[in-house]
């Protein structure tokens, strides 16, 4: 089991992410267009570099839902290996058996 605190920290930057995913896309889009002068642009970046850090997608790390483990995770089913083998060994993944011989 991972650390309560690492998994607290990964879900409030998830929710920074969500809070500011709508003006960190406006100030992107502004800083990056060609049409506009160069005094609008970088203050776009300025306005964009003064936002939260944790606000950036980035920061993100992809945790096992069961266990909060960040290694060994499969994005499909958003669980580590470690999760998966127990679960599956339990038989609580259907159409998953343990392998053995």
């Amino acid at each position: 089991m991972a650390k309560k605190s690492a998994v607290e920290k990964n879900r409030n930057r998830a929710r920074k992410v969500k809070q500011f995913a709508s003006k960190r896309a406006r100030l992107k889009e502004i800083a990056n267009d060609e049409t506009l002068s160069m005094e609008e642009r970088f203050q776009a970046r300025l306005k964009l570099a003064a936002l939260p850090r944790n606000s950036a997608p980035t920061r993100l790390r992809n945790r096992c839902e069961v266990s909060g483990r960040p290694r060994g995770f499969y994005r499909k089913l958003k669980i580590s290996r470690v999760a998966l083998r127990d679960l599956g060994s339990r038989g609580l993944i259907p159409g998953m058996v343990k392998s053995s011989w």
